[in-house]
């Protein structure tokens, strides 16, 4: 058994893709079409046949305490394992994303937060 695909919800799908694509370096997996909405989901360029990211529409009603008390509490919706967390930091930041955890230390790994303009927190890391 192993991952095949996990979800963010985001607040616009579109704004999503931007991020997720042109930002965050991922590429697109699938984009069809659902009515209002799209099935759409991004990979990492690294593993084009790996776990893919469902970027999934916030319309349920539960969805949006549910995301608001994640983000207020400073909690992240999902974890993306990076090389080196400080070069992220410094190339995502340059390219003015807003993070709510700079680089910080934990024993074996480091992690930074990032905030990805849809509505979530994302965690970045790094084991030794």
């Amino acid at each position: 058994m192993r991952i095949h695909l996990s979800s963010v919800f985001v607040d616009d799908q579109e704004r999503a893709l931007r991020f997720y694509t042109d930002v965050l370096g991922f590429v697109t997996k699938h984009d069809v079409p659902l009515g209002e909405h799209r099935w759409l989901t991004v990979v990492s360029p690294e593993d084009p046949d790996g776990t893919e990211l469902l970027l999934e529409p916030s319309g349920h009603p539960a969805v949006g305490p549910y995301k608001s008390a994640l983000f207020e509490d400073g909690i992240p919706a999902t974890s993306f394992a990076v090389d080196d967390v400080r070069a992220e930091f410094d190339r995502l930041r340059g390219l003015g994303v807003r993070f709510t955890q700079d680089p910080l230390e934990m024993g074996p790994v480091t992690t930074a937060v990032l905030d990805d303009t849809c509505g979530n927190l994302i965690q970045l890391v790094h084991s030794d």
